[in-house]
Parts: C-alpha cells; sequence; structure tokens
C-alpha cells in the first residue's frame, strides 16, 4: 500500500475516533482533519490517479457535510446558527 493511501487511512480512523468524543472536544481535532484533508486527497490523486481522488473527495463531503456546509453559509455572508452544544 503506498504512503498516501496509508495516510488516507489513518486519516479516517482518526476522524472516526473523534466522532465519538463529546461535542465539545471535537472542535479542535476536527479542524485540524478538515485542514489536511484536500493536501491529503491531492496528493492521493496524483498517486493513483483522478477517480480515486474523486471516490475520496465524495467520502471527505460525506464525512464533513455539517461543517461545509456551516462554513459555505458564512462565507455567503449568512449568520447560520451553531449547535447549542457549542453556544456559551
Amino acid at each position: 500500500m503506498s504512503l498516501p493511501l496509508l495516510l488516507g487511512c489513518l486519516w479516517v480512523v482518526a476522524a472516526t475516533v473523534v466522532a465519538f468524543l463529546p461535542m465539545r472536544r471535537q472542535y479542535a481535532p476536527g479542524i485540524a482533519l478538515l485542514i489536511a484533508a484536500p493536501a491529503l486527497i491531492v496528493w492521493i490523486g496524483f498517486t493513483h490517479g483522478m477517480w480515486i481522488a474523486v471516490a475520496g473527495l465524495a467520502a471527505f463531503v460525506s464525512m464533513f457535510r455539517n461543517p461545509l456546509r456551516y462554513l459555505w453559509r458564512r462565507a455567503k455572508g449568512e449568520r447560520p446558527e451553531l449547535p447549542k452544544e457549542f453556544r456559551k
């Protein structure tokens, strides 16, 4: 197995572990995973081809759909409401 695919598998395991954490503890590791994913997907794409990268992108968007939706709405200038677990 190539290094990018091995790191991709470790990324998936880390994302699963973060999902089991309480909501308040998911924020910091979730942001780190969110930032690391595009670089990892591009690396996998260069190594194994575009279709593998597209499959990785689909999996990434599926796992991070709510944070990506929130960031998209913020980028458009809307004020989406945070879940009650994140409100002070």
